[in-house]
């Protein structure tokens, strides 16, 4: 006898308690659509990927740095075990069980109460799809509906096209690289070319700031790199991704290298594309909607405006303005009568509107500062250049974030 189909539900987690057990690749695949529910997501685990950390330190969940305990479902209404360690997940399922909550095993399919469906979003549609079982159905079937809906318009030429084995893109020796710009954090805003190599990839290696709904959709057996730069904390080092583009790809892999934002806008792109160039390796850049643009624009300020602004400059500050190591010339730049957008300058933003008003910008030039932009955790102020540094350190606001300077900040304004 066959075994029994399962019964679909749309859970609604706002406000519940989801515990996610491990934090390794898995957990950062699946923690942002629980997040993106509005659940309450308590994560267990003694180490994090730096993705899953910047969660923590957004508050957006709970982190226990330690081993599962039964206790932790307590109150909880899901569970989830990423782990790949069987007796671990027998674990969890034994406490879910005993506490009668439905709990999803990345390890055994099998012996799980609950399955995770293949999944698309169409504005307020969503469409989950279970196989039977068979991830690889599920997703072949997610993609049909996906096209039909016209989330993304194009055709997809993945081994989820058709029902057969899976694309061995080693065997057929394809090895490349693909650099990706992913937008600037709304899922939707990636290309349709950027969206359609990443349903081809055999490996992803993503960044802290790609859109964490996309991974979600990356098929069954993908390699997912985490090589997530999160500032002032946990890095890998730009040497050691480079040296995982070069020999995955020269194993034979389709590499896609997903970047926030653009590759080549502060994206290290280039080096990327050099190094993969030095090892013969062929390359594809996709540029991606960049959050110089986008993120003002999701808070209402357009970067340019007629008889407003004529030039829009987007400059990098992450280094402060006195700094030997300094390539922007902030003395031309108070000069200019058009936009000033900066990327990465909240812990020097202090120093870089103090430096722009001793040559001579108005200290009451409008500026408006977008964390987060096009993203469900937008927010965002205005002020003036006087005033903006203390008034963002009052608000609370933390990277990654936006800040643009110029007479646009209020052309939209009724």
């Amino acid at each position: 006898m066959s075994d029994p189909n399962p019964y679909p539900l749309g859970l609604r987690l706002a406000g519940r308690r989801v515990v996610v057990v491990g934090g390794g690749a898995v957990a950062t695949r699946r923690v942002p659509a629980l997040l993106d529910a509005g659940a309450d997501v308590l994560l267990v685990s003694p180490e994090l990927t730096p993705a899953l950390r910047a969660h923590v330190d957004a508050g957006r969940l709970h982190w226990e740095p330690r081993r599962f305990a039964p206790d932790d479902l307590d109150g909880a209404w899901l569970v989830q075990a990423a782990v790949d360690d069987p007796v671990a997940a027998a674990a969890v399922s034994a406490a879910a069980a005993e506490r009668r909550i439905f709990c999803v095993r990345a390890d055994d399919r099998a012996a799980a109460t609950a399955w995770t469906p293949a999944v698309t979003r169409h504005g307020p549609v969503t469409v989950a799809v279970l196989g039977g079982g068979d991830p690889r159905r599920a997703m072949t079937v997610r993609d049909a509906v996906r096209d039909l809906l016209g989330a993304r318009k194009g055709p997809l030429s993945t081994d989820s096209a058709e029902e057969g084995p899976p694309v061995d893109n080693a065997a057929a020796g394809r090895g490349r690289v693909a650099l990706v710009g992913a937008g600037p954090g709304d899922p939707e805003l990636i290309t349709v070319k950027g969206w359609r190599l990443l349903t081809e990839a055999d490996v992803v290696v993503a960044d802290r700031l790609v859109p964490g709904l996309l991974l979600d959709e990356l098929r069954t057996g993908v390699e997912l790199v985490d090589a997530s730069k999160i500032p002032y904390g946990p890095s890998r080092a730009q040497e050691e991704i480079n040296r995982i583009l070069v020999d995955r790809a020269l194993a034979g892999a389709f590499v896609v290298r997903l970047k926030g934002g653009d590759p080549y806008v502060f994206g290290r792109g280039g080096e990327e594309l050099l190094a993969c160039a030095a090892a013969g390796v062929p390359v594809t850049v996709v540029p991606g909607v960049t959050s110089s643009i986008a993120a003002p624009a999701a808070a209402g300020v357009p970067v340019t405006h007629r008889a407003v602004a004529h030039e829009f400059t987007v400059v990098s500050g992450h280094v402060a303005p006195d700094s030997p190591a300094s390539l922007v010339r902030w003395d031309a730049l108070a000069g200019l009568r058009g936009t000033l957008v900066i990327l990465m300058g909240l812990k020097n933003l202090a120093a870089i509107t103090g430096t722009l008003i001793g040559h001579g910008r108005p200290a009451d030039t409008p500026v408006a500062v977008v964390q987060e932009g096009t993203t469900g955790d937008q927010r965002s102020l205005r002020s003036t250049l006087g005033a903006v540094a203390a008034d963002v350190v009052a608000a609370g606001l933390r990277p990654p974030a936006v800040v643009v300077v110029g007479d646009v900040v209020g052309a939209l304004d009724g």
